[in-house]
């Protein structure tokens, strides 16, 4: 048999032969449990301790950018809520955040309050889900039930302003597609206060518990050195103590009104990014308390005004013959956006995420690019995974907060 895989071993050289009985080449995934999508680590292994990760993609075959390039700016929409799903509508305002700026269009007040109120209500919903998945992949059951209660609540608000729980499409081009609800605030104030009594709940639980500290302490450390040659954003990036967030760094919609602070971490480990995760849903929760009094029911408009790329409001559609005619031509043929290039950034909640676009003039984007956080934290675990124990491993990859919808774009 030794003279056999002597003969072979030409043929794979990029496999690790077993040398002595501590070495060995493993597969973590892509059908792993805990890999969270269709991720395959290539693990090379001595004795337990990771000696070389190699990750590899492209399980999904999705082909997201190459879909926007073949619909017009209105029909990709919905495609966007497939990226990171955990958090739809951060994927919806990022998209029509750049066609706004690549069009030049102004966004009216009040649906700017709207959009601001989603977002951060998306991006509690997206981190209380981490906190659960988190605590699951570790050991932690209990936290996963409750988190996943508490979760429920905010996908109530969701369904009540769009429909839809998992893949919202609540962001338009111009605007957003109606107002909120009655009572939709004050359902917003108990789901505050709902968050606010779990994340009690579960830091009492986590923070100092001495089994939990174990797993996460100075385990999957990343170097600031090491984050900004990956490209690391978000709480990825904060954990090493630099303190980034594009909300302050290059503000859009209400955050320059609004007072929130970014917490940063010290040690780069996972326990500092559970804990940065904890101190950002406070955050969130404060914005909200901020955006409530500004909202107001009144009749200002919710999309902005340009005939060229919006239609009219559904009252002039139904009784000017012109908006009729003009919403014709939007549906059949798309807008026209002007030529030129825009790339506009935003703060999701798993790090930058920011659209390129490329317009020639036509209805669909000659060229569409998408900068997904997750692909540059997958990449990471190259250098954060060597030198850490397997077991160790699960831990690593939930505390990134990787989707894989958006890096298998």
């Amino acid at each position: 048999m030794a003279q056999i895989f002597t003969k072979l071993k030409p043929q794979f050289e990029n496999v690790l032969f077993e040398q002595d009985g501590n070495k060995m080449v493993v597969n973590f995934g892509p059908q792993h449990p805990s890999s969270h999508g269709q991720l395959r680590l290539i693990l090379e292994l001595d004795g337990e301790k990771i000696t070389k990760a190699t990750p590899e993609i492209g399980y999904l075959h999705r082909g997201c950018e190459k879909l926007g390039e073949n619909m017009t700016y209105n029909e990709y929409m919905p495609t966007t809520d497939r990226l990171d799903y955990t958090s739809s509508t951060s994927n919806n305002y990022a998209y029509a955040y750049a066609v706004e700026k690549l069009i030049g269009l102004e966004i009216p007040r009040r649906a700017q309050v709207i959009r601001t109120m989603l977002l951060e209500l998306n991006r509690v919903i997206s981190h209380v889900f981490f906190l659960s998945v988190h605590a699951l992949d570790v050991g932690a059951m209990s936290v996963f039930l409750y988190c996943f209660k508490t979760r429920e609540y905010g996908l109530d608000l969701m369904e009540d302003y769009c429909g839809a729980r998992l893949t919202h499409n609540a962001i338009r081009i111009g605007g957003v597609p109606m107002d909120l609800p009655p009572n939709w605030c004050e359902s917003l104030q108990g789901f505050i206060k709902e968050v606010r009594a779990t994340h009690k709940l579960i830091s009492g639980l986590l923070d100092s518990n001495r089994i939990w500290r174990a797993r996460l302490e100075n385990v999957g450390t990343l170097t600031q050195e090491m984050a900004k040659s990956w490209g690391a954003s978000g709480i990825m990036l904060r954990a090493t103590g630099i303190a980034y967030d594009v909300r302050k760094e290059e503000p859009y919609e209400l955050y320059p009104e609004l007072d929130f602070d970014i917490p940063v971490g010290s040690n780069g480990d996972s326990y500092d990014r559970y804990l940065l995760y904890m101190y950002e849903i406070e955050q969130s929760l404060r914005i909200l308390e901020q955006l409530i009094p500004m909202y107001a029911p009144t009749d200002t408009p919710i999309m902005a005004k340009a005939p060229d790329y919006i239609s009219a409001p559904k009252e002039d559609i139904m009784t000017q013959n012109y908006a009729l005619m003009q919403h014709f031509v939007l549906v059949t043929q798309g807008m026209r956006p002007p030529r030129g290039e825009v790339y506009a950034p935003t703060e999701s909640p798993k790090g930058e995420l920011g659209f390129f676009i490329h317009s020639e003039g036509q209805p669909y984007a000659y060229r569409l690019k998408i900068r997904a956080p997750s692909f540059f934290h997958i990449g990471s675990l190259q250098d954060v995974l060597v030198g850490q124990y397997l077991a160790d491993a699960v831990t690593i990859i939930g505390s990134s907060n990787a989707v894989f919808g958006e890096v298998d774009r």
